[in-house]
């Protein structure tokens, strides 16, 4: 699988190996991570991943990608589905950047072209989330043209249609 490319960023897809490392903490022999990398949400992620393809298969290109920074090639984050798209179509995605990375518009971009990619292979729903008290995720998901589509007790939920 290849990288998608954006202007300031790599977003690698992540095989069993790299999450494994990301999961234990331990950077893989072709990884330079940025300190802080990673958060408690990339080793969620990971383990979400690796769980899903032990039972159901691997599911790349849906699976979780790790955000490199093309100017320095350090690893700032992470990004990318729970999944492959279900029977209606849709998909849950995920970002997070490290706090020292963080209001560079890092996540903007990542999500952006996680999105392009989801549409170009016929993805009908991407669908989001962030912790109410988190207005900066929620303001990325709408910067890139998703939507409010409603909360819980702890979560607010967003969609955009292709």
């Amino acid at each position: 699988m290849n990288d998608l490319v954006t202007a300031r960023l790599w977003l690698r897809p992540m095989g069993v190996d790299e999450a494994r490392n990301v999961a234990l903490g331990v950077p893989g022999a072709h990884s330079t991570w940025a300190p802080g990398y990673p958060a408690v949400s990339d080793i969620v992620a990971v383990g979400g991943f690796l769980e899903y393809r032990a039972v159901a298969g691997d599911p790349r290109p849906f699976g979780p990608y790790q955000l490199i920074r093309r100017a320095d090639g350090l690893t700032i984050g992470g990004g990318g589905f729970h999944g492959p798209p279900g029977e209606d179509g849709s998909v849950w995605i995920g970002y997070g950047v490290i706090p020292p990375a963080r209001r560079n518009g890092y996540a903007t971009e990542a999500l952006r072209a996680l999105l392009a990619f989801a549409r170009e292979r016929g993805v009908a729903v991407v669908r989001g989330e962030a912790d109410r008290a988190n207005d900066v995720s929620q303001r990325v998901m709408t910067a890139v043209g998703m939507v409010f589509v409603g909360e819980d007790h702890t979560r607010r939920h967003y969609a955009i249609t292709f």
